[in-house]
């Protein structure tokens, strides 16, 4: 198993402090590469060390230096207006440090239930992004705005139905953001420290930006990986020239699923449209295998709603769109197996988030359950499960809690902290606890 996360890693150098900077823990691979965590669920459930109530919204929480950061909005009665807000607690008590607030409208959304993407945390700064678009650079100390854009007012951006959801990327001294932007600002690069623009880069006129996460690979150079709705493509960080680009029109605008990688293979998995899974030796990137045509109830491989896939060794796990985890041969993509048991319920857009600890793989489910796995060519084996939060948000579909969790949580310092539309808890995975 050693030689599995050495290989999921890849070249990402993970931050050697136990922080979850921002989507997906550092360098996005959902890595949680603590040890001393607990190797089974107990019995009796988790410790809870705090509960925060909240507002509602879908940004998962993001921790670094010791402070929680998430966004929630306030709605007004009777108005599609808003006030979105970034709250900073401190991690260890729960104790609220600073909020900083500003009003949107929320006219136009689906899901109008508030901020969707993951606060940004660099150093002394951290980047937030509204559901319409409105980014800000924050003081990590007490939420001092230092520089904010607004995609709308200043990229001519046509938001796009379910919101702005891509957190921005701190690559160097910039950053990369999917903007959606008229001509080619559906990617900008900013200079970090001050907001001022720096490149350009993808045409908006070809499609919309979708609401997938870039991310940040390694071949001969770094390249910042976008999948947006009409493509997946790589751009030079430095300069945003497009390095190559693979022709994916994805059905109703839908990238969600964050792209995933190791080695010399790259994964992205839509609702409707299927895997595509790419090699990335030598120039252009080759197509390895597709899913077949069809729809997702027909799907052949993988068919992910919002949760990023897992590349394994030889093999890829990841969740369908209605909630069948898969087990897929990494060079084929040929199935292997199928279970339904860690999400339970096989109806649409059920989902869930996989974070590896160790040997086994952490699945959180949109019950609100922690689940504890092992996953391996040979089937999926359950260690435990044990409920951490209630499900709050709507969902389309029958749930047989009428509700779901659709933000990831964060992984930091033997604990986890997840949020609905209510409350963030932070509970403890300590194993010396227990």
């Amino acid at each position: 198993m050693r030689a599995f996360n050495v290989g999921l890693l890849g070249w990402v150098t993970l931050a050697l402090a136990a922080d979850w900077p921002e989507w997906r823990g550092a360098g996005r691979q959902g890595v949680w590469t603590e040890r001393g965590v607990l190797e089974r669920v107990p019995a009796e459930g988790l410790k809870v060390k705090w509960r925060v109530p909240i507002g509602a919204g879908y940004s998962g929480p993001a921790i670094a230096g010791g402070q929680v950061f998430l966004l929630d909005h306030t709605p007004r009665t009777g108005s599609s207006r808003v006030t979105e807000r970034v709250v900073c607690l401190d991690e260890k008590t729960g104790r609220q440090l600073w909020t900083r607030e500003w009003e949107a409208d929320y006219r136009g959304l689906d899901y109008n239930n508030g901020p969707r993407a993951t606060p940004t945390v660099d150093g002394d700064r951290v980047y937030v992004l509204g559901a319409k678009g409105s980014l800000r650079c924050l003081r990590v100390k007490d939420g001092q705005e230092i520089w904010s854009v607004d995609f709308v007012r200043d990229f001519g951006t046509v938001v796009p139905g379910w919101g702005m959801s891509s957190a921005p990327l701190v690559v160097g001294e910039k950053l990369i953001a999917v903007v959606g932007g008229k001509g080619d600002g559906k990617v900008v690069a900013f200079a970090k420290r001050t907001g001022k623009e720096v490149w350009r880069a993808l045409s908006s006129e070809i499609s919309e930006p979708g609401y997938s996460q870039p991310v940040l690979i390694q071949r001969r150079r770094p390249e910042v990986v976008i999948w947006h709705a009409g493509a997946l493509e790589a751009l030079d960080p430095e300069t945003g020239t497009v390095n190559w680009s693979h022709p994916f029109r994805v059905t109703m605008n839908t990238p969600i699923a964050t792209p995933a990688w190791s080695g010399n293979s790259l994964l992205v998995s839509g609702f409707f449209d299927g895997a595509r899974m790419m090699r990335l030796d030598g120039g252009t990137p080759e197509l390895v295998w597709r899913s077949n045509e069809g729809n997702e109830i027909r799907s052949d491989k993988l068919h992910a709603l919002m949760s990023q896939p897992l590349i394994m060794g030889e093999y890829v796990y990841g969740i369908c769109s209605y909630g069948q985890l898969r087990c897929l041969r990494r060079d084929t993509g040929e199935r292997v197996w199928e279970s339904q048991a860690a999400t339970v319920e096989r109806t649409r857009n059920v989902s869930a988030w996989l974070v590896p600890n160790g040997d086994r793989v952490l699945i959180l489910n949109d019950r609100g359950e922690l689940v504890m796995a092992r996953l391996s060519p040979a089937g999926y084996s359950e260690i435990g499960r044990t409920k951490v939060i209630a499900p709050t948000s709507a969902a389309g579909g029958r749930r047989e809690f009428g509700a779901v969790v659709w933000s990831h949580p964060a992984f930091a310092n033997r604990h986890m902290v997840w949020r609905n539309d209510r409350e963030v808890v932070r509970v403890s995975l300590d194993a010396s606890e227990y």
